[in-house]
């Protein structure tokens, strides 16, 4: 298996490619062969190997090989780890942002 990137900054470079969140949401619906998961790209194989390479280097993605089959399947842990992230922002700023909103107001009501 490649080595693994630290942190959530190789999720988000993974999640930064319309191919690459296409592959992982094929893999939702379970496991796939390399050849089939790059079916729908008109790019060559080497190519779109390139795209799993990086899902399983940051930990999206694990792969299996079985004679000349590498088999992909999703690695949900690292899509949470995202998750999470995301939602412990969003509340930071809609915090941050109802705090401006009320002083917004008393600013307009004269009690700023």
């Amino acid at each position: 298996m490649p080595k693994q990137e630290d942190g959530l900054d190789g999720v988000f470079r993974a999640l930064a490619s319309p191919t690459r969140r296409q592959v992982l949401e094929r893999l939702s619906r379970g496991p796939a062969a390399a050849s089939e998961l790059a079916e729908p790209f008109a790019m060559a194989l080497p190519s779109f190997m390139q795209h799993l390479q990086v899902l399983e280097r940051c930990g999206l993605v694990r792969s299996e090989k079985r004679g000349r089959v590498r088999t992909f399947r999703l690695a949900p842990a690292r899509l949470t780890q995202a998750e999470t992230w995301m939602e412990r922002t969003r509340r930071l700023w809609e915090a941050r942002l109802d705090r401006l909103d009320d002083y917004l107001l008393r600013v307009k009501e004269g009690d700023g």
